[in-house]
């Protein structure tokens, strides 16, 4: 049995992780992974479980949490679902 990462379970169907960097977490639920690695709205502080939108290396849930978030780019922030940032 492994042990979760996040809440300490032990628990025999954890899953592992592997991030891009190269860590590898263990999780024993989605709850836990998500509550350790999804990045989270810097305007609303919501947990992004989806495509989210990323500006200028900042993460927001939504393009409307971006345009309030980061106003100087305006109408430039757009949802971006399955493209690939220029």
């Amino acid at each position: 049995m492994a042990t979760c990462d996040t809440c300490g379970n032990d628990y025999w169907m954890t899953f592992e992780v592997r991030t891009v960097s190269g860590q590898v977490h263990t999780f024993d639920s989605f709850e836990c992974a998500a509550t350790k690695l999804a990045p989270v709205c810097e305007h609303c502080r919501c947990r992004i479980l989806g495509h989210g939108v990323e500006v200028e290396g900042r993460f927001f849930c939504c393009a409307h949490c971006a345009r309030e978030g980061a106003a100087h780019l305006g109408d430039q922030i757009r949802d971006a679902v399955g493209a690939h940032p220029a």
